[in-house]
């Protein structure tokens, strides 16, 4: 009897993970670009307030400005009656999904027209955001965050997504889910920074393609690029993770936190918000998407 229940346990084990090697990335990251589309329309249709509530995970987090659980304050701040109903416009342009298939991101260009019968938007930016699949197999997002700038972003249009290749000398990652790992990572990369400065902490951090998004800028894409996103060579930027999220594989992930830069001085020149997506490759967490959303720096009074 005790053989039998063993046979059947391993049995089951290694069903599940069979099961698990046969997740298909190209359907899972389409699944999580369709649903950000899907976000998209219900934008338009409902409303900005409504698509949120309805593609939202229990969980979400937005930042309002700092952190908060994206549901409750959504359901604690209704939108006013109003003549008018302004309208957030984006579709995603890149995104990527992990191996397990149970948490992708997506990115692009977004626009504000202040009534949606607007004849053109009269603010810019891109939006940064991150999907898990739920106990039900539908993607809810767990973060959204984003930056503004001044240029003109075209919103594209029928962009298909390709299923990023993994590193050929990369080890596989561990298959145990990991987290603390990663924001061990952030932390590191944080104590880099303060030691050596930002712009070599990327050198040791980022990969290779990082996206780099900044308030005023256009996304900078490339190492190299990163470094015109960074703090001046006379200032220290830091950061303080609150929390890491990983996928099933332990390859992709994500933190997020609170940031600051002091300058020579050590008086605080920004803060704000940060979002970063992290890819492992096998030996270490790498950067493949860095956000800075800076906040209103307090006034001091007379």
């Amino acid at each position: 009897m005790k053989l039998s229940s063993l046979f059947l346990i391993c049995l089951f084990l290694f069903v599940a993970h069979v099961t698990a090697q046969k997740v298909d990335r190209a359907v899972a990251i389409k699944e999580a670009v369709e649903t950000e589309r899907a976000f998209a329309r219900t934008s338009e249709l409902k409303g900005t307030r409504d698509s949120f509530l309805a593609f939202i995970a229990d969980d979400g987090i937005l930042f309002r400005p700092t952190a908060v659980n994206g549901k409750k304050w959504l359901l604690d701040h209704p939108t006013p009656p109003s003549p008018t109903r302004s309208w957030l416009n984006w579709q995603p342009s890149f995104g990527d999904v992990a191996g397990s298939g149970d948490m992708a991101y997506t990115t692009g260009p977004w626009q504000f027209r202040r009534d949606i019968r607007d004849e053109k938007p009269i603010a810019f930016g891109h939006f940064v955001t991150v999907w898990k699949k739920q106990a039900d197999g539908k993607w809810k997002f767990a973060i959204d965050l984003g930056i503004s700038h001044p240029q003109i972003a075209p919103i594209p249009k029928g962009w298909q997504p390709a299923v990023s290749e993994p590193d050929k000398q990369a080890k596989p990652a561990s298959a145990a889910k990991q987290p603390h790992k990663l924001l061990i990572a952030d932390i590191d990369f944080s104590s880099a920074s303060q030691a050596d400065g930002s712009q070599k902490a990327f050198n040791s951090f980022a990969a290779n393609e990082i996206r780099v998004y900044r308030n005023e800028k256009l996304p900078m894409v490339g190492r190299q690029n990163a470094v015109l996103g960074l703090p001046a060579r006379d200032s220290t930027w830091t950061w303080t993770p609150a929390f890491a999220g990983v996928s099933n594989a332990n390859d992709l992930g994500y933190t997020y936190g609170s940031y600051e830069v002091r300058d020579v001085k050590q008086k605080i020149t920004e803060k704000g918000n940060y979002l970063r997506i992290w890819k492992n490759n096998g030996d270490a967490w790498k950067v493949v998407l860095d956000l800075a959303d800076p906040l209103p720096l307090e006034e001091k009074k007379n």
